[in-house]
């Protein structure tokens, strides 16, 4: 099974496949808070879903409020402070827990995945982010710290659109 068949609900709780929410192609997964220092990385992820949607690929936003307790809103808030504030187009997923005895199983996988430094495991802050091909397949993960306009991000996205 590929991680792009799990089972997980959109932000307005309708159920879905993550393929489904990420429409079929190549995606870029990332777990989000709306008060957190890296909140700002809205606006280059939004960039990203305008540069790429075309070609198939899509941002995946996945609210997690397990870090600093930086998503404590509801869906409705959520969309709204994503929409009004950052003008967030990509699609998002429920709230979920990435890490820990309740963690989604779309992280189950994706945390035994090395980031850009070799280190693989717990998500170790908001924004951090998974690019998986249009089969499922992890091809690459960045820590949090990494701007969605990074080269490497970057060349990656475009390596699976090739």
């Amino acid at each position: 099974m590929s991680i792009l068949d799990t089972p997980i609900a959109r932000l307005d709780g309708t159920p879905a496949t993550l393929g489904e929410i990420a429409g079929g192609g190549p995606a870029l997964l990332v777990n989000v808070a709306s008060k957190c220092g890296l909140t700002p990385q809205y606006t280059g992820l939004e960039k990203l879903q305008e540069e790429y949607a075309d070609r198939g690929f899509s941002v995946v936003g996945i609210p997690c409020n397990q870090f600093g307790g930086q998503e404590p809103g509801s869906s409705e808030e959520i969309a709204e402070f994503c929409s009004a504030t950052y003008g967030v187009t990509f699609p998002m997923t429920e709230k979920i827990d990435v890490n820990g005895d309740d963690r989604h199983d779309i992280y189950l996988s994706l945390v035994e995945t090395p980031n850009e430094q070799g280190v693989d495991g717990d998500i170790t802050w908001n924004f951090e982010k998974f690019l998986v091909d249009a089969d499922g397949r992890v091809v690459a993960r960045f820590n949090p710290r990494v701007e969605p306009e990074d080269a490497q991000l970057v060349a990656a996205i475009e390596g699976v659109l090739a």
